[in-house]
């Protein structure tokens, strides 16, 4: 298991819109694709250790209910609010889709957890780990087979050309969106 990075400082800069946050992801992928592997696989280390909107709200109110019970139970019975204020954001997070508290922390450049996943996928997508599995576009195609077996030549063409790392992120990302749209939907 590997140990929780520190909390980086959140980017107050960070575009407000879905489209510049979708010009920015991808401009930052191509950069990365362009860049190679160890660039993906050290951007992919700072990913999995990164805290989201949903994990920092989590933990702060966490604290607030323990720095409420402390409190309470050592200077004053008034402090018990501040645990029944975190408690009640704990469960306000836990209900609904989104709180007061991850929307503010968001504001302040805190990206939130689907983000963070899209990312990731869109990194391993180009990294060619989904290369192997099976799709469902893996279809046998009996005329390719056929001239492979009798003619002995290759089915595919090889002059394909390489694609343009743009176009080949757009693509990505794209895909990396539904996949954690879907997976996000799948949780609730």
């Amino acid at each position: 298991m590997k140990a929780l990075k520190p909390l980086v400082m959140p980017n107050p800069s960070r575009p407000s819109t879905p489209a510049e946050r979708k010009a920015a992801l991808e401009r930052e992928l191509t950069e990365l694709a362009v860049a190679g592997p160890a660039a993906i696989d050290a951007r992919l280390d700072d990913l999995y250790g990164e805290w989201s909107s949903g994990r920092l709200t989590k933990a702060t109110a966490g604290g607030g209910v323990l720095a409420g019970l402390i409190l309470a139970a050592t200077v004053s019975r008034w402090f018990a609010l501040l645990a029944a204020v975190g408690g009640f954001m704990l469960a306000w997070y836990a209900v609904g889709r989104q709180s007061w508290l991850a929307a503010l922390y968001q504001r302040l450049g805190v990206r939130s957890g689907v983000e963070i996943h899209e990312e990731i996928l869109a990194l391993k997508a180009l990294r060619g780990d989904f290369r192997r599995l099976p799709t469902v576009h893996d279809i046998e195609d009996t005329d390719a087979i056929n001239r492979l077996e009798g003619e002995g030549g290759l089915v595919v063409d090889p002059d394909e050309s390489k694609l343009d790392p743009r176009d080949v992120v757009r693509e990505v990302v794209t895909a990396a969106r539904i996949a954690a749209a879907e997976t996000a939907t799948a949780k609730e």
